[in-house]
């Protein structure tokens, strides 16, 4: 059992200790036993997305306007939830953070004709939500986005290509972000809700990495899309996308965290078992050290994570510094602690289908998708510029 000893940090509520350890229960019966099922993974995350939705966990994804627990997205809570599954099953966390990052910006932006179409289908897991941002030729720099949609008067016209796009392939809509036209760079770009059965919309490619999930490259051949499917106003597209980062950026951190703590679960089964020079694994202070280590770096970023999340849901506001700073230090850390785990376990470490051999699949991708790494840098390098009064 990982350590709960953080539910009882000032950043966490009644309610969120509650949640946390009721989820976690019931993902010990309801999500371990499907943890290893990867042979159809499409077919896995369709079991899950009904699995949460008839749970009610993805209440948690939408606004309670349409379904959901609370009148704001809760980051906490969707922080607490993707750690606790990502525990036990990095598809589960998947298919879960996916339904909020992929609904987030109507939840925030949208009409409300958008947000009763789409969010209590969401919340329920009767829909499939995506995200569709990324590019070949910008990845994290969105104000390079390419892909256009040229206003027909009733409709957008759009042409051009998404890549990576996770749940490409299996979503019922897309959020995407186009290129609009109504200034350069940033400002001239909108948010439309696609349907996947939209004509003109194609999944040119099913793309496999390394932790299996859906992922697909989307391209748009004058493909029509009502006006009534724009998000907020023409030409506000950066700013939604950022936002929606903003709130979802430190779940990345919790999901990375989640993956970091079954790795020093495991590696405590497995130096107090493994016998090692007369004695055990955990006698040796090398390993000792290893484990410290370890714990440091999870408290570390579990304090990074929920500060972050505090922030946003009591002060308000924008918080991409304190975002950035959770998913930057969480992933690479979670890395390094996976790693420490796999080397705990010797040559076990890195058989197929071991747990920690899996968990050092499942933590790469993290520190590249929804900003990597060095991009995370960037945006604390310039908050701090920005605050002591740099041009």
């Amino acid at each position: 059992m990982a350590d709960t000893s953080f539910l009882d940090w000032p950043f966490l509520e009644d309610h969120h200790r509650t949640l946390a350890r009721e989820l976690d229960a019931w993902a010990a019966e309801h999500i371990a036993p499907l943890a290893d099922d990867h042979h159809d993974v499409d077919a896995a995350c369709a079991r899950l997305v009904r699995l949460l939705g008839d749970a009610g966990w993805l209440r948690y994804c939408v606004p309670a306007s349409h379904g959901g627990m609370f009148e704001t997205l809760d980051v906490r809570s969707l922080c607490l939830i993707r750690e606790t599954l990502a525990r036990h099953s990095g598809l589960a966390d998947f298919v879960f953070a996916m339904q909020g990052l992929g609904s987030g910006v109507i939840s925030n932006f949208g009409s409300d004709e958008l947000k009763a179409r789409y969010l209590p289908k969401v919340a329920h897991g009767e829909m499939v939500a995506a995200f569709a941002l990324t590019e070949l030729d910008s990845g994290s720099d969105v104000a390079a986005t390419a892909s256009t949609a040229e206003d027909r008067g009733d409709h957008y016209r759009v042409n051009g290509a998404k890549t990576y796009i996770s749940n490409g392939g299996i979503a019922d809509f897309y959020v995407t972000i186009l290129r609009s036209g109504e200034a350069p760079g940033t400002r001239g770009l909108s948010a439309l809700v696609v349907d996947a059965g939209t004509p003109g919309l194609e999944i040119a490619e099913r793309i496999q990495v390394a932790a299996p999930h859906p992922l697909a490259t989307l391209r748009f051949t004058d493909m029509a899309v009502p006006k009534s499917q724009l998000i907020g106003t023409a030409g506000a597209g950066f700013g939604q996308a950022m936002a929606n980062l903003d709130i979802f950026r430190p779940t990345v951190g919790a999901a990375a965290l989640g993956f970091a703590r079954r790795a020093l679960d495991e590696a405590l089964t497995r130096v107090k078992g493994r016998k090692l020079f007369g004695g055990t694994l955990a006698d040796l202070p090398i390993a000792q050290a290893q484990l410290a280590e370890m714990a440091i770096d999870i408290d570390v970023s579990a304090l990074l994570i929920y500060r972050a999340a505090w922030t946003k849901d009591v002060k308000k506001g924008r918080v991409s510094r304190e975002a950035a700073m959770a998913k930057l230090y969480a992933t690479d850390q979670a890395q390094v602690v996976i790693d420490k785990a796999v080397q705990l376990f010797g040559g076990l470490g890195v058989v197929s289908g071991q747990i920690v051999e899996q968990l050092l699949r499942e933590i790469r991708p993290l520190r590249i998708y929804e900003g990597a790494s060095e991009v995370q840098k960037l945006i604390i390098a310039r908050q701090l510029l920005t605050g002591a009064g740099a041009t």
